[in-house]
């Protein structure tokens, strides 16, 4: 089963929503563990998952299926969100704010006691199966009034929030997914936390744990750690010269200058 390090009563709650088919909705920053922990469930609970990862040009074809022309004629190709409604798998939806509101509106019926989903293109209307469940994601921090996920449809859904974990139970991620000893993982979660504190160089996202991972295993194959902080920490968290450039202090400062 893949690693995931729980944080609270996560899993709890999210078996406890799939045993009463009830959906999820998982909030929280990017690269803090969101698609992990789904994955991690499906395989706790036996169950195939259908990730997809939704944009502006996601059309509800895309979710729900479409007809094709192969070599005997037309014939239909179900989406992966039709295949879980059928197989009774996990669909996870992530970043679900992102897709066109008329795309998202298929997942009303699925996302109450109906458990319907009607597939307009064959006159279909699918019971889910048992065992389905849908599973959507997003980071609050990217939300506008152009792009939230309303009220009505929030409701619908058990909802738990996530966030970069605490530093100590950070520590053994960072161990167990990167292979690092115990003093590399400390300074990248040092690191971090210094950069979370930053308030004044308007930063989209923070340093994620991901972040930290990407950077252990760069170190772990032999470079160094400041080019590796650069890399795989700093440079992805901002194009703004400036700010690169004062974020990377913060690394000089843990790492020292001379290995740049």
């Amino acid at each position: 089963m893949s690693f995931y390090q729980p944080v609270g009563n996560e899993v709890e709650l999210f078996t406890a929503a799939a045993e009463n088919g009830l959906p999820v909705l998982i909030k929280g920053p990017t690269g803090c563990g969101k698609t992990r922990f789904v994955r991690h469930m499906a395989e706790r609970l036996d169950r195939p998952v259908y990730t997809v990862a939704c944009h502006d040009d996601l059309t509800a074809s895309d979710l729900v299926g479409r007809h094709l022309i192969g070599p005997d004629g037309t014939y239909w190709q179900d989406g992966p969100l039709t295949r879980a409604v059928r197989e009774g798998g996990i669909c996870y939806l992530d970043e679900v704010v992102e897709a066109r509101k008329d795309t998202t509106v298929v997942l009303h019926p699925l996302a109450d006691d109906r458990r319907e989903l009607p597939i307009e293109r064959t006159g279909e209307l699918l019971q889910a199966a048992p065992g389905f469940m849908l599973v959507v994601s997003y980071n609050p921090g990217y939300q506008s009034l152009l792009k939230g996920m309303k009220p009505s449809t929030r409701q619908r859904f058990v909802s738990m929030s996530f966030d970069y974990p605490e530093p100590d139970v950070e520590l053994g991620i960072v161990q167990q997914e990167a292979g690092c000893d115990e003093d590399l993982a400390k300074q990248l979660v040092g690191l971090a936390a210094s950069l979370r504190n930053l308030k004044d160089h308007d930063l989209e996202e923070a340093a994620s744990t991901r972040l930290l991972i990407h950077t252990a295993h760069l170190i772990r194959s032999g470079m160094p750690p400041v080019a590796a902080c650069r890399a795989a920490m700093i440079e992805p968290l901002s194009d703004d010269v400036v700010t690169v450039n004062a974020l990377m202090e913060v690394v000089y400062a843990v790492f020292g200058q001379s290995q740049d």
